[in-house]
């Protein structure tokens, strides 16, 4: 038979169970709504990384079809260059598309305004081409390698709780904005892009 814990002794014993509740550290049930939410995130960054395959032809496409010496074009002074779009969707690869979803920003740039600032400003079009393979092939990666039991965690994106699906559709939704724009470039450089019949 087991003996009584004493008054003082239940207290101590209550209070150390409420504390450990209190920290997270006794182990909660997973739940059909958690793995619910678990799979629609693993879902939903299947779809962004399909949104990301075409994006990334895309891009190629348009970069190959775009002469060298147009890189420097610019429609205005204080705007990027053809050159720099493209080295910001680059970037965009290596450091805000892992970084959103949870993983490791690539170390190639510093995540500071001078860091994708001196980044950008490399945007010949061997560079151009170089680091939207590269990058893409990173931030893809480190995307897939995020741990499916933590994609469907708030996390910060620019400042503010997001959910996966917030970052997915704030990433692509954004990728697709730079993408219209460098089409709007091509066009009034005369270059009519290669998927348009």
């Amino acid at each position: 038979m087991r003996a009584a814990l004493s008054f003082p002794s239940r207290r101590l014993a209550l209070s150390g169970a409420l504390a450990a509740l209190a920290l997270g550290a006794v182990a909660r049930p997973v739940t059909a709504q958690d793995a619910a939410a678990k799979d629609a995130a693993v879902a939903t960054r299947k779809s962004y990384l399909g949104q990301l395959e075409h994006l990334q032809g895309r891009f190629l496409q348009l970069a190959e079809a775009i002469p060298a010496e147009k890189y420097a074009w610019r429609p205005a002074p204080g705007v990027r260059s053809i050159g720099e779009v493209f080295m910001h969707v680059a970037s965009e690869y290596y450091a805000w598309s892992p970084r959103s979803f949870g993983a490791t920003p690539s170390p190639l740039i510093a995540m500071t305004p001078e860091g994708f600032q001196q980044f950008e400003s490399t945007a010949t079009k061997e560079n151009v081409l170089k680091h939207l393979k590269e990058g893409y092939a990173y931030g893809r990666q480190a995307v897939e390698g995020v741990d499916p039991a933590t994609l469907a965690a708030t996390r910060k994106f620019f400042g503010r709780d997001a959910s996966t699906t917030d970052v997915a559709l704030g990433m692509s939704g954004d990728l697709h904005e730079h993408l219209g724009q460098l089409i709007a470039y091509a066009r009034m450089n005369g270059i009519k892009p290669p998927w348009s019949k």
